[in-house]
């Protein structure tokens, strides 16, 4: 059967098909034929799809097809079986070509497919097609079932039945709220959630190893189908007696399971050392959020861990409570929570001592936090005023922020708390940033500011054991003030701890050209001495042991010199 132009649907609409690309080229238009990718494969579109998605390889796709050869000869057609047909891409279940075409093609979309022989039937060819024939598949994409090889080995199949609506995946530390059905291949029920389904955070490893590992695929509201080898279920030993949420499973089972991801709530570890959690109870607007340095309106109700409420704002009739961030105005934990969250965003914080109280215990509005109390905070961000950021400002007003931060710096670092004074240092460098562009006779300030911060910084980054950051800072110092004697001290400092003894001697040196009778690199230079006599002794007595060895096994070590002696001679 050859398709003629007539028989084509809306040729005199023939605007473009929105999101088809083919190798950058413009979307086909209806009754507009191309070449697919230089597959030798050509596409004429009869009938636009819908939408913009195309299947891929491994998706199931239900088509109606019509094959013919170029004379119009029909070899096989399901439209006439009235049987329309499931196919997994890339298997060549009917032939090469014909796959390579569908996944090219959207939702509802008909085309008429030209096949040379490598991409159809061949040498061989089949009934009703002589070998080394071009041949024509008029097809209609029907629908497709995306398929996902969840652990990139078959163990876990995951067919998706219907697509989820939020564009997110949940994450390994998420709370998830889903509803399954799991059943062995006879089709034996051995677990299912109730109507309501059930709640729980991936990390916990849920029922079984696949479970998790397909939920961190899905999207919310996604349905889907998961087939799961035994190794990614329950192993060689099966499970033998019910716990009441699943029952006994034979060995070596595969088990099929109808998953829904009916929703979850995003968890963000805070502060990235496990101490303090945000579990997103409700989103908030756009994507600004409060950061270092914001106003912020919040409310809250504060409990300990056994319920016990110990204060509230803005709950109740009491007032929300107002402070800036990275201010030391609330506990750590709250204070670092606070600067994550946009306008509106509802939250469950939960803060452990050392983000908290710590080991003492504190009297509060409604009970009293004992000692080493882990918090859980149910707030809410009312509003927030950002601090401006430097491409708000003008040169003056950057110069003046810079030094605010510089000073505020200063007293954090006098009082020790180093990691809030490298903050308040870096937000200052940051200010007046090298990418700024100054006038000449704001230059010099901003320069020396600058300086002034990447020494400070690089001073609290050797309080912190952060050497690699200490030698960054004073490079950057170095590279516009070489003979800086303070950048030429620290960084040798933080070369003594990362054992570059070398690269150190070589900053003390270059320090004391310029300040020969300073005591503290005089200082610094004695305790690199007697570390470098200290790593030669220990090189000694390597070597020591290393010809040693070799002095016990002589013909090998002779047998070596006179392979060495017959090599120098040849050059």
């Amino acid at each position: 059967m050859t398709t003629r132009l007539s028989e084509i649907e809306d040729e005199d609409e023939l605007d473009e098909e929105p999101g088809e690309v083919i190798e950058s080229a413009p979307p086909l238009k209806v009754g507009e034929e191309r070449e697919l990718n230089n597959t030798g494969i050509k596409k004429l579109l009869l009938k636009k799809g819908v939408g913009w998605e195309t299947p891929e390889f491994d998706d199931e796709v239900t088509v109606h097809y019509v094959g013919t050869l170029l004379d119009g000869t029909k070899f096989d057609s399901t439209r006439d079986r009235n049987v329309l047909v499931t196919l997994k891409l890339g298997k060549g279940e009917v032939v090469t070509g014909l796959d390579h075409g569908v996944i090219t093609m959207k939702k509802d979309e008909r085309s008429l497919l030209t096949l040379p022989p490598e991409m159809g039937y061949g040498v061989a060819g089949r009934e009703g097609v002589p070998p080394n024939s071009v041949v024509q598949f008029e097809v209609e994409l029907v629908s497709w079932i995306t398929v996902v090889d969840v652990t990139k080995d078959g163990g876990v199949i995951k067919k998706i039945i219907e697509k989820g609506q939020r564009m997110e995946h949940p994450g390994d530390l998420d709370e998830v709220l889903v509803k399954y059905q799991v059943t062995l291949a006879d089709g034996t029920i051995v677990a299912s959630t109730l109507e309501e389904g059930i709640e729980f955070h991936i990390k916990d490893d849920h029922l079984f190893p696949a479970l998790p590992q397909a939920i961190i695929t899905m999207k919310g509201g996604e349905k889907a189908k998961v087939i799961v080898q035994s190794q990614y279920a329950f192993g060689e030993e099966g499970k033998d007696v019910g716990d009441g949420i699943i029952h006994s499973i034979p060995p070596n089972s595969v088990v099929n399971l109808d998953l829904e991801l009916v929703s979850f709530k995003p968890v963000v570890d805070v502060t990235g050392d496990g101490k303090v959690f945000k579990k997103i109870l409700k989103e908030g607007e756009g994507t600004l959020v409060a950061n270092e340095g914001a106003s912020v309106n919040v409310s809250y109700m504060a409990k300990l861990q056994d319920g016990t409420i110990f204060e509230k704002k803005g709950v109740d009739g009491e007032q929300p409570l107002q402070f800036l961030t990275d201010e030391e105005q609330v506990i750590s934990g709250l204070d670092r929570a606070a600067a994550t969250m946009k306008k509106g965003e509802q939250a469950i914080i939960t803060i452990s001592p050392e983000y908290g109280f710590g080991g003492v215990e504190v009297k509060k509005d409604l009970a009293t936090v004992p000692p080493n109390s882990l918090l859980v905070y149910e707030a809410e961000m009312l509003d927030f005023v950002k601090e401006k950021a430097p491409w708000e400002m003008n040169n003056q007003e950057k110069i003046e922020a810079a030094g605010r931060k510089k000073e505020e710096g200063n007293l954090l670092f006098k009082g020790e708390k180093y990691e809030r004074a490298w903050r308040k240092y870096d937000k200052a460098a940051d200010y007046v940033g090298e990418e700024s562009s100054f006038g000449d006779d704001e230059e010099k300030l901003v320069k020396a500011l600058r300086v002034s911060c990447w020494l400070n910084g690089a001073a609290c980054c050797l309080k912190l054991v952060d050497f690699p950051k200490a030698i960054e800072l004073c490079s950057k110092v170095l590279n516009i003030e070489f003979t800086n004697v303070k950048a030429l001290y620290r960084r040798a400092q933080a070369y003594r701890q990362t054992a570059d003894l070398f690269l150190a001697e070589l900053d003390i040196k270059k320090a004391l050209e310029v300040d020969p009778h300073n005591r503290e690199i005089k200082s610094l230079q004695k305790s690199l001495k007697q570390l470098q006599v200290e790593s030669n002794k220990r090189d000694a007595k390597l070597y020591s042991k290393m010809f040693s060895r070799m002095s016990t096994h002589p013909p090998l070590v002779t047998k070596k010199l006179k392979v060495e002696r017959v090599e120098d001679e040849k050059r």
